[in-house]
């Protein structure tokens, strides 16, 4: 019966779906081992505190903001294949300097050049998965890779922690290989899925396509739902930048307990996400996002005022499944709010609700742990996806008809008196 429905999914969708999904798989088992040991790495290879990670982060995501505008651009422009092996040969020998650096400057540097080249691959890989699903299997699709990449986070930690109480630099190793590995298969079996240009449509130069951007900023309901997902990120963040510190220095956690909370977070992940995927594709798309940002919000929150570890498993349980109900809902509502030779742009533009929350994050974090009460990153994060909460409940009611349209369907429950400002202001003006 199991079989059966396994290969019932697989036949729903194309081969070459399957293998970008293991090819990513790939790449995430190596970088699960080392991102979420990176601030215990670093803190006491260097005797630094969070502060000088929340640094770094710092680095990384203001470089980012670059590679990811550049990386939706030459997406868009040259094709998706060539930008997704850039970045991934890129990331393999960043691990290796991040891993035998000897210095912290030498650590901050990494991490502009991982900032600024490693993000260049992110939309082309989200875009080359638009691009192999029609839209009404888009959020089944990110759902599929979510698993997938949970799956590769379920081995990851569980690998890291083990692997951290000899020696961090096997972290690094183990890392660079998958994503050379990765980048092999693309070049060999992955075929390039850019659509071709239409007849009335000449070839833009780079900086025409750079230009792409300033219409991207005007589609109003999409930057509206940039930054809600800014808000809402800014908690998640957390969960992969501060935690671990938090749980060692206030706690006395050590590596391996919170590697199981997160192999628990991706374990869920994998058993339940296609199943709740599937479920929720008939609701309101924002009412999904208002559902799952408030688990964050209870979740975040806790972590501020508990203290025994089954009660952070608790915790855990509770922001994973808000995260099961915003992952994929997002990014297909991405997906399909761009146009078709804009998709790349897109991807990149809302990978500012990334690159963003992690510059200011956990330099925030770093800040309040090392000067302040800590457990006020988790009231806070508390009260930034309560924000994001009331900013997704205003786009369901303001702009429901946009999202109606776009997915081919009037969406049930959705307010039938659209206000007409909103859904103007939303529109690319050309």
């Amino acid at each position: 019966m199991v079989v059966h429905g396994i290969r019932r999914i697989y036949s729903e969708y194309p081969r070459n779906f399957w293998v970008v999904i293991a090819t990513l798989f790939i790449d995430h088992v190596g970088g699960a081992l080392i991102f979420p040991f990176i601030g215990l790495f670093i803190t006491a290879k260097f005797q630094v505190g969070m502060t000088e990670i929340g640094q770094l982060f710092t680095i990384v995501a203001i470089t980012g903001i670059f590679g990811s505008i550049t990386g939706g651009a030459i997406t868009d422009k040259f094709g998706r294949k060539v930008v997704i092996i850039f970045g991934l040969v890129t990331s393999a020998l960043s691990a290796l300097t991040l891993g035998f650096a000897e210095n912290i400057n030498v650590i901050y540097f990494t991490g502009g050049i991982i900032g600024l080249f490693g993000n260049v691959g992110g939309p082309a890989q989200q875009a080359m998965i638009a691009d192999l699903l029609p839209e009404e299997k888009r959020a089944d699709g990110f759902g599929i890779l979510r698993v997938a990449i949970n799956l590769a986070v379920t081995i990851g930690p569980a690998i890291g922690g083990v692997l951290a109480t000899y020696s961090y630099i096997w972290l690094f190793i183990i890392d660079s290989v998958a994503s050379t590995v990765t980048a092999i298969i693309v070049f060999f079996i992955i075929p390039e899925t850019k659509p071709d240009a239409l007849p009335d449509k000449p070839s833009k130069s780079i900086l025409e396509t750079l230009g792409g951007y300033f219409k991207v900023g005007r589609d109003g309901l999409f930057m509206t739902f940039m930054f809600a997902s800014i808000l809402m990120t800014l908690a998640y963040i957390q969960m992969n930048t501060t935690l671990s510190v938090f749980l060692r220095d206030i706690h006395g956690i050590p590596d391996q307990g919170y590697g199981y909370l997160l192999s628990l977070n991706a374990g869920m992940v994998v058993l339940f996400q296609f199943w709740i995927t599937r479920r929720i594709k008939r609701l309101p798309p924002m009412i999904v996002m208002v559902l799952g940002t408030l688990f964050y919000a209870i979740g975040f929150s806790m972590y501020g005022f508990v203290s025994i570890y089954i009660l952070f498993m608790m915790a855990m349980v509770i922001i994973t499944i808000g995260e099961m109900l915003v992952a994929p809902v997002g990014q297909a509502l991405v997906a399909n709010l761009a146009p078709e030779d804009m998709r790349g742009r897109y991807m990149a533009m809302f990978g500012f609700s990334w690159t963003i929350p992690f510059a200011l994050g956990p330099l925030a974090a770093g800040l309040i742990m090392d000067n302040y009460t800590p457990n006020w990153i988790w009231y806070a994060s508390g009260i930034v996806s309560m924000m994001a909460v009331a900013v997704y409940l205003f786009l369901h009611f303001r702009a429901s008809e946009r999202l109606a349209k776009m997915n081919g369907k009037v969406q049930p429950g959705n307010d039938a008196n659209i206000s007409r400002k909103v859904e103007n202001d939303s529109r690319p003006r050309n």
